[in-house]
C-alpha cells in the first residue's frame, strides 16, 4: 500500500515542540534561554516554566511572551518533580494535537542553544528508534566539552578505580570508569545530564517520568538507568552543541547542597541493591556519606 503526500500536507507545518524548565528566581539566564531557543529549533516551541518559588519576577514576565506558560508548583519542589508537573501540563496537549507527539525538550534555563541545537537532537532521535532520550554536547566557557554522557555508576567500578588507579592505570575497573571519555563521536551512554535533554514521549511516561524522591541530584542518573532496564537507548550526539552556566544557582550554596547530594546518592544507591541480605551495605553506605560529608564540610 503507498500513500501519496499531497502539496499541502507536505507544506503544513508541524505542532510545536514542547519544551520544559524549572525556573528559581533564573535571572537573565531565562531571556537568554529563550532567545536562544528560537534559533535552536527551526519549527516552533511550546514552552512551560515550571517555577520552584522565584522571587525575582523574571519567569512571570517571561510567561507574557506567546507560547510561554507559566506554572506554579506552589513551592520548591525539586527539580524532577517540577519537570513531572510541567509535562502533566504538556500532556493533554499532545493528546489533543497540539504539540509534537513524538518528543519533547527538558532543559535548565541557564542553557543556551547554538543554531539548529534542537534540531539536531530531533533529527539524532528519529535516527534512533530506539532513543528514549537524546543528549547535546555541552560546551563549557574554556571551549572544553563537558562530560555528559556517562556509564552508569557501580560500587564495584568506583571502588576498584579508587584502589587500583594510582598503582594500575591500565585496570579493568579504571578502564570501565573512563569508558565515558569520548564526546566526538555520536554513541549510547547509561545516563545523559538532565540539564538538557529530548526525551521520547512514549517512554518517559513508560517510566513514570522523574523519581520525585530525588530533590536534586542524580535524577537524571537515575532517569537513563531506568530507560536502560526498560529496553531503550540513551543517545548522546555531538551535532547539537549547548552551552550551560553550570550550577549558576549554587555556586553560593555548595555545602548547603551537600547533603542533598548525598541522600540522592544514597537513594539511587540503595534502591539497587535493596535485597534483605544487602542491608549491612545500605549502612555502610549511609555512614560512609555522612562521613564524608563530615569532613568535606570541615575541610571547606
Amino acid at each position: 500500500m503507498s500513500f501519496i503526500v499531497t502539496n499541502d500536507e507536505a507544506t503544513k507545518p508541524s505542532a510545536p515542540l514542547g519544551v520544559v524548565t524549572v525556573t528559581y528566581s533564573p535571572g537573565h539566564h531565562l531571556a537568554e534561554f529563550l532567545d536562544s531557543l528560537a534559533s535552536g529549533y527551526s519549527g516552533e516551541t511550546y514552552v512551560v516554566l515550571a517555577d520552584n518559588g522565584s522571587t525575582d519576577g523574571v519567569p512571570q514576565a517571561a510567561a507574557r511572551a506567546e507560547r510561554v506558560e507559566f506554572l506554579s508548583t506552589g513551592g520548591n519542589l525539586g527539580y524532577g518533580a517540577a519537570i513531572n508537573a510541567a509535562a502533566r501540563v504538556l500532556s493533554p496537549m499532545r493528546e489533543r494535537g497540539e504539540i509534537n507527539d513524538e518528543f519533547f525538550l527538558i532543559s535548565n534555563p541557564d542553557v543556551t542553544f547554538s543554531a539548529g541545537a534542537v534540531d539536531e537532537l530531533v533529527a539524532c532521535a528519529r535516527r534512533w528508534e530506539s532513543a528514549g532520550s537524546v543528549g547535546p554536547r555541552i560546551v563549557e566557557a574554556d571551549g572544553s566539552t563537558y562530560p555528559s554522557a556517562r556509564s552508569v555508576p557501580t560500587l564495584g567500578v568506583g571502588i576498584g578505580h579508587a584502589l587500583l588507579s594510582q598503582i594500575w592505570p591500565g585496570n579493568p575497573f579504571s578502564a570501565r570508569y573512563r569508558a565515558d571519555a569520548d564526546m566526538s563521536h555520536e554513541r549510547t551512554a547509561g545516563w545523559l545530564s538532565g540539564s538538557c535533554v529530548l526525551v521520547r514521549w512514549s517512554a518517559f511516561e513508560e517510566v513514570g517520568g522523574f523519581d520525585e524522591r530525588y530533590f536534586m541530584y542524580l535524577e537524571d542518573v537515575d532517569l537513563g538507568d531506568r530507560l536502560g532496564r526498560a529496553g531503550y537507548d540513551n543517545v548522546y550526539t555531538p551535532l547539537a552543541r549547548i552551552h550551560h552556566d553550570q550550577g549558576h544557582s549554587t555556586k553560593s550554596r555548595r555545602h548547603s547542597m551537600l547533603p542533598a547530594h548525598h541522600r540522592s546518592a544514597y537513594r539511587f544507591l540503595a534502591d539497587r541493591y535493596r535485597a534483605w541480605w544487602q542491608a549491612p551495605l545500605r549502612f555502610l553506605l549511609a555512614a560512609g556519606l555522612k562521613a564524608r560529608g563530615f569532613l568535606l564540610t570541615r575541610v571547606g
